[in-house]
């Protein structure tokens, strides 16, 4: 695993975004295509409105979803709103080139089903994603595999349904599709986060982060999260 850590938060998305368009140029030099997933929540956006201003082969890239709340489309808590926004009302992304979960249905196990398909249409069976976007949550989650999960133990399946945090439901990629990914990001900021990041990057903790996979995985931090307490 990787660290490099940016003066501030702005830093870390500029150079996340670098690293996202070059591993987008890479899985389109050698495979055609690129297939990637983002995560949602606030940290990613930045990286997002600077990734849509890249000179990207953009008919060539399709956007998935690292997870996603079950609320309906157009709720502000979506993840999906984030990505619509960024790379495809302000960017170049085809609308059918970002691949929402389905979580709009109601059966979140079909749900997850349906969107295991979707991957494989695109990714291979088993999935094997160009890279994976992902983010540290104070308590050591990610995507949204929490501690205690029953989804955290799964290995027999790339997407499922989790159980419910801060009163939603939520679909997330599980470990063995994040950990199949040819690449992966950590993009990591405030000083909230900085004991976690401390456990991911030593490896050590038993929080859904640490059970990440560490080799081609890399970390973007701004100075605040990179900073000992």
């Amino acid at each position: 695993m990787k660290l490099e850590v940016a003066k501030d938060a702005e830093a870390a998305a500029r150079l996340a975004a670098v690293f996202v368009a070059h591993c987008i140029r890479h899985a389109v030099a050698v495979r055609k295509q690129a297939h990637v997933a983002f995560s949602g929540g606030m940290t990613p956006r930045r990286m997002l409105e600077l990734l849509a201003k890249e000179d990207l082969p953009w008919e060539s890239l399709h956007v998935f979803q690292v997870d996603e709340r079950v609320v309906p489309r157009g709720d502000e808590r979506r993840n999906l709103n984030l990505m619509q926004e960024t790379l495809i009302a302000d960017g170049f992304l085809r609308p059918d080139h970002l691949h929402a979960m389905p979580v709009d249905a109601g059966d979140t196990e079909a749900a997850a089903r349906e969107y295991q398909q979707t991957l494989e249409s695109f990714a291979g069976a088993p999935v094997a994603l160009d890279l994976v976007q992902l983010g540290l949550g104070t308590d050591g989650h990610t995507a949204s595999l929490f501690p205690g999960d029953p989804t955290v133990s799964i290995q027999d399946r790339e997407v499922a349904a989790a159980g419910v945090h801060a009163g939603l439901q939520r679909l997330t990629l599980t470990l063995p599709a994040i950990n199949r990914a040819r690449t992966r990001l950590w993009l990591v900021t405030s000083s909230d986060k900085a004991a976690r990041l401390r456990e991911l990057v030593a490896g050590e903790g038993d929080t859904p982060a640490c059970l990440v996979r560490r080799d081609e995985s890399f970390v973007i931090a701004d100075r605040a999260a990179a900073t000992p307490g």
